[in-house]
């Protein structure tokens, strides 16, 4: 039986045993038929092999193909030169033992080797040898030029008289709101706590198993979510102009039915309405945020969590293609309401993220919404910035915003960055890895500012002390600059921003080696107001004139943050207001791009007697009405006692009085009479 046929009733195939160093063996036979081969002697051995171990290959060019080499000779020719490579090796070490006797052998083994053989292997060698050289050429080549621009820059530099720059300035390498695509994953950074292994464990089987079209940056899909079907929600460029672009989200008329039927949803005050919506448009972006804040206030918050990534996740595949997260040069106008509901997911998904554990990711969420609108600032991001730099220990970037943004924005007369700031010099001067002269210089630094902010805001000192459960030295207590007075003669709104700083940044202070420094300057900052400082009195004029009222944005953020001593200390004109999850404290000056169509019959809506009950208030509109200008009040009270009379009539109307033709529970029969 020939090899061919043993081979296939093994089910092998030719050329796939393992090759050894010495493997490649070529048996020179007298028989003429290349695939029989010398045929085995009883013994079982071939001829001339016994005693060696290795892989014989029968046909010598059955390993190498000529036209494989040239396509692919690295990928194709690996084993076949690698052979060759020890058989020319092991050729020099004969000649360096035998001598005079190598010349022989060489003209033995070249009348053996037939000339294709000898071709093909000078033309690998040739080829190899060409490659290298190409390499080489490259090389030098890409050297040269970087030369050569090296030269122009010094040229240029000498002819213009400046030195040329050592390490970049820290403002000079990215932009202060440049977003890092890798930061927005939450995975990037649980991975750095407790390692790839125990983070996507349970993940890799699940993303073989995906679906959707597109791959985003925000959320990562899940298998549990319905099928992605464009919604009707999409984003068009404005108009670019200084280097920015402006965008804007769109609705079709699909979408914008969507959105009627969900405001109807709000207005009843029932979740299921809002699920039943969402199982008809399951990426409805503000149906999915508002039971989002119902799964919330019901303590389910892996479902609540799942709602906001699956509305960013709507909201991405609608991203224009210009539109990007990461340059900071986009802009979205927060007074178009088809815009804030992406704000909105983002600030829920950075608390989301703020409560897993993931600080880092979460500063880069906040680092997004406020590149979206850096001027307005509509949430306020920066009275949050702050506190995510010192959670993250992302000293550097605090600094740099700081020093970039001061002379512009005042950051300086916000109590939250007056002490944030300062803490970050003082934790930066805590790094035992930095040189000797720049902790100094942190720790000088650090002081100064902190002196600073406890002239300008007395009133922080004893509500962060009593925070932390410190007890204050009976000189700082009793002296007037810090004590009650401090606190109960700040202005309204700057008690609202101190309530919202120590609700939420209070923890970081707790440090025994932070509380001792901040005792020092408390000392230093009393000894400078007993001694008459003009910087207390400056500092007095400037708390009583710039904090009498806090902006729309800030009260925005108060509410969205919901900590409960900034959330007391709200002016009662936005607390009497209703306050919607899906847009908090709409802007004035909304830019709407569709109206909300009239609803000709507001009686067959909804329940009868609530309806009748509100039209009994003074204030009661129909539904999508607009007050009629030129009459008083805004509000025809024909029209209104018209309203009242049909509300009564349909009450009455549908009244019905079942319960006395009911059977007695007495008398289940309902027949009999009385005994």
């Amino acid at each position: 039986m020939s090899r061919r046929a043993l081979r296939r009733l093994r089910g092998e195939q030719r050329g796939q045993e393992p090759l050894g160093p010495e493997a490649l063996r070529f048996d020179l036979g007298e028989d003429d038929d290349a695939e029989e081969g010398p045929k085995r002697k009883p013994g079982g051995r071939r001829p001339g092999g016994a005693g060696k171990e290795g892989v014989r290959v029968n046909n010598r060019f059955e390993l190498i193909h000529i036209e494989d080499l040239e396509d692919d000779p690295v990928g194709n020719g690996d084993r076949s030169g690698c052979a060759l490579a020890d058989s020319m090796a092991s050729g020099n070490k004969a000649r360096a033992q035998h001598g005079s006797t190598e010349p022989r052998r060489d003209a033995e083994v070249a009348k053996a080797v037939p000339p294709e053989q000898s071709h093909a292997s000078s033309k690998l060698r040739k080829k190899k040898k060409k490659q290298k050289n190409k390499k080489t050429g490259t090389g030098e080549t890409s050297e040269n030029g970087l030369e050569d621009i090296d030269r122009i820059l010094e040229r240029i530099e000498d002819s213009s008289g400046l030195s040329r720059p050592g390490p970049p300035l820290l403002s000079s390498k990215k932009h202060v709101l440049y977003v890092e695509h890798r930061h927005l994953n939450p995975d990037t950074e649980l991975k750095r706590y407790f390692g790839a292994r125990a983070v996507l464990g349970e993940q890799r089987p699940r993303q073989r198993q995906r679906v959707y079209p597109k791959c985003t940056w925000l959320t990562t899909p899940k298998s549990t979510w319905p099928r992605y079907s464009k919604p009707g929600l999409s984003m068009r460029l404005l108009e670019s102009k200084a280097g920015l672009s402006f965008f804007a989200f769109e609705h079709s008329e699909e979408y914008q039915q969507a959105q009627h039927k969900f405001l109807l949803a709000v207005e009843s005050m029932e979740p299921n309405n809002i699920v039943v919506l969402l199982q008809t448009s399951p990426y409805h972006v503000d149906s999915l945020l508002q039971l989002s804040d119902a799964c919330r206030f019901q303590e389910d918050q892996e479902m609540a969590r799942d709602l906001v990534e699956r509305a960013l996740y709507s909201m991405e595949c609608a991203f224009h293609p210009l539109f990007s997260l990461t340059s900071g040069a986009c802009r979205l106008d927060y007074r178009r309401p088809e815009n804030r509901s992406f704000y909105l997911a983002l600030y829920k998904q950075m608390s989301f993220l703020e409560k897993r554990g993931c600080p880092r990711t979460a500063l880069e969420y906040c680092k997004l919404i406020l590149s979206l609108e850096p001027d307005e600032d509509p949430l306020c991001m920066l009275l949050l910035v702050d506190h995510l730099a010192l959670r993250a220990r992302n000293y550097e970037y605090l600094i740099r915003l700081f020093q970039e943004w001061e002379a512009h924005r005042n950051l300086s007369q916000l109590p939250n960055f007056a002490f944030s700031v300062p803490l970050a010099y003082f934790l930066l001067s805590q790094q035992t890895e930095l040189p000797e002269h720049e902790l100094t210089s942190a720790r000088e630094k650090a002081s100064l500012l902190i002196q600073q902010a406890l002239t300008m805001f007395p009133g922080v000192l004893m509500p962060l002390l009593e925070c932390c459960s410190v007890r204050p030295d009976a000189t700082v207590a009793s002296h007037r600059f810090f004590g009650p007075d401090a606190e109960i003669s700040q202005p309204p709104a700057l008690r609202q921003l101190v309530s919202l700083y120590l609700g939420r940044s209070h923890f970081l202070w707790k440090e025994p080696a932070t509380m001792s420094w901040l005792e020092e300057n408390v000392r230093e900052v009393l000894q400078a107001v007993d001694a008459g400082d003009p910087a207390v009195e400056l500092c007095e004029s400037r708390r009583k004139v710039l904090y009498q009222r806090a902006p729309r944005n800030i009260h925005r953020h108060v509410i969205l943050s919901e900590i409960k001593g900034a959330v007391a200390a709200l002016p009662p004109d936005v607390t009497t207001q209703s306050v919607m999850g899906f847009d908090p404290l709409p802007p004035l000056d909304t830019i709407s791009s569709y109206a909300r169509p009239e609803r000709l019959s507001p009686v067959s809506h909804g329940n009868t007697i609530a309806l009748f009950f509100r039209s009994l208030l003074p204030n009661y509109t129909m539904e999508g009405e607009r007050p009629d200008e030129g009459v008083a009040g805004g509000l025809n009270r024909n029209q209104g006692l018209n309203r009242l009379m049909l509300a009564v009539r349909d009450m009455m109307a549908n009244f019905h009085f079942n319960d006395l033709e009911a059977p007695r529970e007495d008398n289940p029969e309902g027949e009999g009479e009385w005994g």
